[in-house]
This record gives structure tokens, sequence and C-alpha cells, in this order.
């Protein structure tokens, strides 16, 4: 489904609780990846790529290069990063990301919306433009066009490429060219490969399509309402839904059964992506946060580190405590911590920006032009950093509610002290 559509959709949601949350972006998010080594990547519609550390709970790192949202992730072979979005550019990033990407891949003439890496390492994009590319090493092309409108999701099988499209089609590319594998008349929004040469096709008629070369198939009605988003456990016998605006369930794969609904903080979901052991599920939308759940139950089981809540420095203020949660998973609060994705805050009344020792700072906070202050920190999250310090690395974070941003700031006088 286009991108566009997506975020119109998800301005008529209403926000979901603000409990078990691991937070960092500043806006939904749209795409997760599973790293080699087992780390964890997402991206959104704050056009930030974070890095986590699933361990630990924190984020490792953000790279904040692109110049529009984010829609696609995939993992690369060596622990680097594939990532692209509205602005049609596609980035790889090496294992553990950069200040810049390793190699920038253009040719799409609009929004990419899908990325996929076949187990040789080939990497393949599809977009709003209507056409499938599969990448050479020398960074051209083969292009693929048959879709009639916006190309959606793909999926690599043994025996070729698998895309979905708006046009109500899923179609399979081999090296003698492309053809129909099923064609459900409605558009066709996510596609996971399943052991044994299967495919899973999620279509807006709200049904999960298993798709086989041989073009025999058999569908379920996995929700009332489209499906955004497709995952399947790495022993293939379990799906993970998520449909728009609401439910996320996870599918047996051999009879079609629902085995859980997931049922607690953070939906609508529009990503999900199984841990590399199949053991949780990875979530990410429209509260901006990244949840995990236990795949067996399908029971939240809160933020990654799955840690308690720290205690509260003496006369913090508790509300500016909630409101800090959207910056914790990138910023230390007291002395001696360390950066983390983010410098440590301690000590930064007072202090002009980029100016702690001991971090990388983006080009545009290393200039030191602004000295923080309550008034200057308030100014940063009424317009955001992307208009106070254009070129920052820094997720677009705003607080639009004045209690909240008092709040946040009475909290960080006493808690960076």
């Amino acid at each position: 489904m286009p991108l566009l559509i997506l975020l119109l959709l998800l301005l008529l949601i209403a926000p979901a609780a603000r409990t078990q949350e691991l937070a960092g972006h500043g806006g939904p998010v749209r795409a997760l990846a599973v790293l080699e080594g087992g780390g964890l990547a997402s991206a959104g519609f704050d056009q930030a790529v974070i890095l986590w550390d699933p361990g630990a709970g924190t984020a490792r790192r953000v790279l904040r290069w692109h110049a529009g949202a984010l829609s696609a992730l995939a993992a690369l072979p060596g622990g680097g990063l594939a990532s692209a979005g509205e602005e049609g550019r596609i980035a790889l990033w090496p294992d553990g990301g950069a200040e810049t990407p390793a190699r920038v891949l253009e040719g799409h003439a609009g929004p990419v919306t899908a990325l996929a890496v076949a187990p040789d390492g080939v990497l393949a994009s599809a977009g709003w433009d209507g056409t499938v590319r599969i990448w050479r090493r020398d960074g051209t092309a083969r292009v693929l066009e048959g879709h009639a409108g916006p190309v959606g999701a793909l999926a690599w099988m043994p025996a070729g490429l698998a895309s979905a499209g708006a046009d109500g089609t899923v179609r399979m590319w081999d090296t003698s060219g492309g053809r129909v594998l099923a064609e459900p008349g409605l558009p066709q929004n996510a596609l996971a490969a399943l052991p044994g040469g299967a495919l899973a096709a999620g279509g807006a008629d709200g049904f999960v399509r298993i798709l086989r070369i041989d073009g025999s198939s058999r569908e379920f009605a996995a929700s009332p309402r489209p499906v955004v988003a497709l995952a399947a456990a790495p022993d293939g016998g379990r799906l993970a839904v998520a449909s728009m605006g609401g439910s996320a369930a996870i599918w047996s794969v051999a009879d079609g059964r629902l085995l859980h609904t997931l049922d607690g903080p953070g939906l609508p979901l529009w990503t999900v992506a199984f841990s590399v052991d199949g053991r949780s599920l990875w979530t990410g939308g429209q509260d901006r946060r990244v949840r995990r759940w236990d795949a067996a139950t399908g029971a939240p089981l809160g933020p990654l580190a799955g840690e308690a809540e720290p205690a509260l420095p003496a006369g913090a203020d508790a509300e500016g405590a909630r409101v800090f949660r959207a910056c914790s998973a990138c910023h230390a609060l007291g002395a001696g911590t360390g950066p983390m994705a983010g410098p440590s805050l301690h000590g930064i009344f007072g202090r002009r920006m980029g100016a702690l020792p001991g971090y990388a700072y983006s080009p545009r906070l290393a200039r030191g032009d602004i000295t923080w202050t309550p008034e200057t920190l308030a100014d940063l999250f009424t317009r955001g950093p992307d208009v106070v310090t254009p070129g920052t690395r820094m997720p677009v974070q705003t607080v639009g509610e004045a209690g909240d941003l008092a709040a946040l700031i009475r909290f960080l006088e006493v808690a960076t002290r």
C-alpha cells in the first residue's frame, strides 16, 4: 500500500497506551530487520534508522542520513544493513553503522517500499514506480517491469524473486522473466517466504494466501481489515500477521489455525519480525515504540531488556520522567555512564552544544553555537531538532503538549545534575 496512504490512515488512529515501551523514534515505526549476531534495526517516519542492543534494551547507534520517511530495511551478509524510503535512494550500511552509508543505490523514480536480500547476498528493491530492481555488485540494476502500479512487497524463494503490488497480483521473477503466480484482485501488501518453496501473501481483503510455484494455493481469513505485514518464524511453522488499524496475531501455517492474538500495548502495528531463535516477536507501529512479545503465548514482554523502571532521582518530576522515556533509549542521565546512541545528558544545563568529550557529534552540533538552558531545550523540543539544528542525526522528537514539555524540563533540571 502506498506510503502516503498509510501515513494518512495513521493520523486517524488513536495513540496506544504508554506502557511497556522501548522508545527512541520520533514517529511511527515502519520497518524492522533482525541482523546477524542477534542485533535489531528499526526505521520509520522520523527518517532515522536505530540499531538496538536487544540484550541491554538500548540503542547502539542512530543512523540519520535519509531525507525522507523510511519504509524498508533488510539485513545484509556480514552484519550490514540496507535502508530505503520515500526519497527513492537505497543506503547500504556497514556492520555497526557509520556517519554516512558505505554505498548508495539510485534508480527508482519514486519511493522505495520494499527490500529483500537473497541467501547469496543479492539485493532486490521495489517501489511506487511499479518496478522491481535486482542490484548488481557494480551498482547497476536489472529492472523488472510487469506490475500495473506500486509494488509493496518482495520475498526471495528458491525459484526466484516474488513481488506483490497494488494491482492485485503476486508475480515470480527468474532469469527468463516474470509471470503471474496469483491474482487475488485486491492489492497485496505483504509477502513472506516459507520452507519448501511456499509463499505467504497478505492483502487488502484481510486474507492470507499460501501459494506454491505449481499454482496451487489455500487461504484463511486473518483479519476483517487489510493485512499490512507478515513474518515467518525461522522454522516456517508460524506466521505473524499484522492488519491495518488493530489486530496482530500468530497463525499456524500448516492448517491456518489462529494460535495467539497479541493483546497488549503498542497496537496498531505496522511491522513484525521474529527473533533468530523464534522465541520472540519484535513489533513496531503507531506509538513509535519497538516491542517484544512471547511468540509462544502472544504475551507482551515489555522493553527489550525486560528491566524494572529505574528509581527517580530525589525531587524529580514523575510526569517528566514519563515524557523522557522517548529519549531514554539513546541518552543516559547519570555521571560516568558515557554516551549511548546519543551523548549523556549529565550536566547538560550550561553546556555548549557538541561539547561533551568522547562523543562523535554531527558537524552541525559540533559547531557549538547553542548553550543548553531550559529555554533552548524547550525550543528544541517545540520546533524539533530538524529545524533548530538541521543536519543532526537525532531522531525528530517533539513535545507538542505544553504541560508535558514543562514537566520534561523540570525533570531534566533535577535528573541531570
